[in-house]
């Protein structure tokens, strides 16, 4: 696709790094705190989302599995999560052996309702995983209050929205423990990898056992933990990705608005931000009743739209699961995300607008 809807944007910093990894030799550690790229790309990121800690690991999936060992999710409880998110969420609580409970979404931005959230909850639920979709900030105030008065804990999923913020507080800083992704296609990148940020102290120990299969000195293991290290490659490029995340998020946001400009007036529910939210514009997402047609022509012509969770989780085949979540079904049918990323050009919002007109004017 000439224009992709989100793509890895490395430049010769990034390869000089990795290149100095190589020649170094220490391509992974094994020590407590991780190795020397682990631990500088860790301060980066505690430092930008203002928590006291961070942990690097090797995937978003990892971090959300990590979460839920630190937190001591085991089998028999259950954690309530929105179906419309990419299946990692519910997949982690399942490997801990907890039950995932599906809460319907909000129209205006696709992430968790709290009204649902209080209907779902049970005497087994015992956590609560707020999804930041599309760089969209969940209502983390109704549901903080909601965890608090049923005493749940919560883990925000914020894979997808590393630099989005609410009244100037950054995602994943709004609970105990927030998890990122540094997948390819995500604002920045370390090609796979995630970080998990926490100001807690003692949850930031446990998890720098878990992430190294429990141990602390080598052969003590202290907690069950896995092998979720991020190797040294990774963190070197996540971290010169990290110094360049405040530009790449100003491209971002530019061309978001330009294309929102472009896109007034027409029969599509555009992106809205709400007031003191600040958007990451991870995916620039619109609904609309003739996705599928727009989605051709846009293909067709260079600019490569997508949609994101057609098939939202509950009805995927593994999980098939018979529920009434009607927003949901709604975005599943209705969504289709367009390319904002920073390499985008005006002529490509431009010509994106211009095919989107031509279908609904």
């Amino acid at each position: 696709m000439a224009v992709p809807v989100n793509i890895p944007i490395i430049g010769k910093e990034e390869v000089s790094e990795v290149i100095s990894v190589l020649r170094n030799g220490a391509l992974t550690s094994a020590a407590n705190l991780g190795g020397k790229n682990v631990q500088e790309f860790e301060k980066l990121v505690s430092s930008f989302v203002k928590s006291k800690y961070a942990v690097a690991v090797n995937s978003g999936t990892a971090a959300l599995q990590a979460a839920l060992y630190a937190l001591d999710i085991k089998s028999g409880d259950e954690v309530l999560l929105p179906s419309f998110t990419f299946v990692a969420t519910a997949n982690a609580v399942v490997s801990v052996g907890a039950k995932p409970v599906f809460v319907d979404i909000k129209k205006d931005n696709y992430t968790m309702n709290p009204v649902d959230l209080k209907k779902k909850i049970t005497k087994k639920s015992k956590a609560i995983i707020p999804v930041h979709l599309y760089g969209n900030v969940a209502y983390m105030d109704e549901i903080s209050e909601i965890a608090s008065k049923h005493n749940l804990h919560i883990i925000e999923d914020a894979a997808q929205s590393m630099g989005s913020s609410y009244k100037g507080k950054q995602t994943g800083t709004f609970s105990e423990l927030g998890c990122f992704s540094l997948y390819a296609a995500k604002v920045m990148t370390s090609g796979e990898g995630g970080v998990i940020v926490t100001s807690n102290k003692k949850l930031w120990e446990k998890l720098l056992m878990i992430r190294n299969h429990g141990m602390v000195h080598g052969y003590d293991t202290r907690v069950l933990g896995l092998n979720f290290r991020l190797p040294e490659i990774n963190a070197a490029i996540a971290k010169v990705q990290m110094k360049k995340l405040p530009k790449f998020l100003l491209k971002r946001r530019k061309n978001a608005k330009i294309l929102t400009d472009l896109l007034l007036g027409l029969d599509l529910t555009l992106p809205q931000k709400r007031k003191y939210e600040e958007v990451n514009w991870y995916l620039y997402t619109v609904a609309t009743k003739s996705r599928d047609r727009i989605m051709k022509d846009l293909n067709a012509n260079g600019i490569g739209a997508a949609i994101y969770y057609s098939t939202p989780v509950h009805k995927t085949p593994y999980y098939g699961k018979k529920l009434s979540l009607p927003v949901t079904d709604w975005a599943a049918s209705s969504v289709i995300s367009l390319p904002v990323q920073p390499m985008v050009t005006e002529d490509n919002l431009r010509l994106t607008a211009r095919i989107i007109r031509g279908i609904l004017a």
